[in-house]
């Protein structure tokens, strides 16, 4: 079970929040689109055409960074630091290797790419706020536990990138302020945990702009006040610092503390629940793995119960070394609530593995019905259980979309609103 502590300066439980960031998403599904694009310097342009020198940098590569082009950045002024590839083989006048490549922003194709990455974030997650087109805070309290959480997001990781092809930075912290910070802390790639009574010292040594909600401005105004590092402003009067900000100037004080009291809240109605659980090495020991899938199916049945959904399918998830990932589902005449259901089918779903190695096992609801008033089980219906349905080699159940928009649409880096100084 997972380890329950309280945060600082508050009474609440240990949550475990996963803070998923694309890395430099706009230029990543440019990459998956053109290969040989990848490990070159490349920039995507807003309002920018083939061959013209209008618009603006949407995103720089971390290759095309190395030559000074940020985002926000003039695409004349990124021409004259990192000009066209083409451009300087036709003249000779400076190296190949220090051009690059320039491509338009093209939204309708990142978001056909985003919403095959989502499908995988609801795979490991119920509960999955969006907040951009590349960004996506998880609830990963009742999937995994704090012993467990680093092998938990590193499959995480792999399979976005097995799954979509685009790499993912991934932090988690038992606040969402401390986990969007561990996102950026290791990028591109990277993935940090901050566990729980390490927030506080985690933050001290950053720089105050780390802080989340510090842009720029805001920096360079508490650099004045003598704040450089997250630790400076952990410490400083709360007073002193609402009195110059207002209340943001308390609530960047307290992320600074480790101190958080926001639970990730997801944007619409969950469409199923689920718990995996992984072995700390494959195992053919059926005893070991019904074992683990009774405890599961418990676990994710109480969990609908306690939100009072009904449910009509029944699946699991087994994982195979090294990551073949196979699903199995079960689906009932209608909607029920019924614990000791949830196990029988599970099992059962499972018998077919039996004997090979497992390296994961989850179970999962879906098809989810909200209305409450009736609990029935399945003695309440006359008609026969469906057929299962099967999944497999890395194939897993797609969930339908949400019908929610993200709250912005940003690419793995600065805002442009924090560049400009509008905070």
């Amino acid at each position: 079970m997972a380890r329950k502590a309280t945060l600082p300066g508050t009474s609440e439980t240990d949550q475990i929040v996963c803070h998923v960031d694309m890395d430099c998403f706009y230029a990543a599904c440019e990459r998956l689109r053109e290969p040989p694009l990848r490990g070159e310097p490349l920039v995507v342009g807003m309002g920018y055409e083939a061959g013209e020198s209008h618009g603006a940098v949407a995103t720089a590569s971390y290759e095309a960074r190395e030559f000074g082009v940020e985002s926000a950045m003039a695409i004349s002024e990124a021409l004259s630091l990192l000009p066209r590839k083409i451009e300087v083989a036709q003249s000779g006048d400076r190296p190949v290797s220090e051009a690059g490549f320039y491509r338009p922003v093209d939204l309708d194709w990142y978001e056909s790419v985003a919403k095959d990455v989502k499908v995988v974030l609801r795979e490991y997650a119920e509960t999955v706020r969006e907040v951009s087109i590349d960004e996506a805070y998880l609830d990963i309290t009742d999937r995994t536990t704090w012993e467990e959480v680093k092998q938990f997001v590193s499959e995480l990781k792999d399979e976005i990138m097995q799954e979509v092809g685009v790499p993912a930075s991934v932090g988690v912290a038992p606040t969402m302020s401390a986990a969007k910070v561990a996102s950026d802390h290791d990028k591109p790639d990277g993935l940090v945990v901050v566990y729980p009574g390490e927030v506080a010292d985690f933050f001290e040594p950053l720089d105050v702009e780390a802080v989340h909600g510090v842009g720029p401005v805001t920096a360079s105004a508490l650099r004045e006040m003598g704040i450089e590092t997250a630790g400076d402003l952990a410490a400083a009067d709360e007073h002193k610092l609402m009195d110059r900000f207002g209340e943001r100037g308390r609530r960047v004080c307290q992320f600074a503390r480790g101190a958080d009291t926001r639970s990730v809240e997801p944007r619409g109605k969950p469409k199923s629940f689920s718990r995996e659980s992984a072995f700390t090495d494959a195992t053919t020991d059926v005893e070991a793995v019904t074992e683990r899938i009774e405890t599961l199916a418990t676990a994710v049945a109480t969990r609908a119960s306690q939100r009072d959904v009904l449910y009509q399918t029944i699946g699991i998830k087994v994982v195979e070394p090294p990551f073949d990932v196979n699903t199995r589902a079960q689906s009932l005449p209608g909607p029920v609530s019924d614990s000791s259901l949830v196990t029988r089918v599970a099992l059962s779903l499972f018998q077919e593995f039996e004997g090979t190695a497992v390296r994961k096992v989850g179970v999962r609801l879906s098809n989810l019905s909200f209305e409450s008033a009736e609990q029935p089980t399945l003695a309440d219906w006359d008609t026969p259980v469906e057929s299962s349905e099967q999944h497999s080699n890395s194939e897993s159940e797609t969930q339908s979309e949400t019908d929610t928009q993200p709250e912005t649409v940003r690419d793995g880096q600065q805002s442009l609103t924090e560049y400009t100084g509008q905070e």
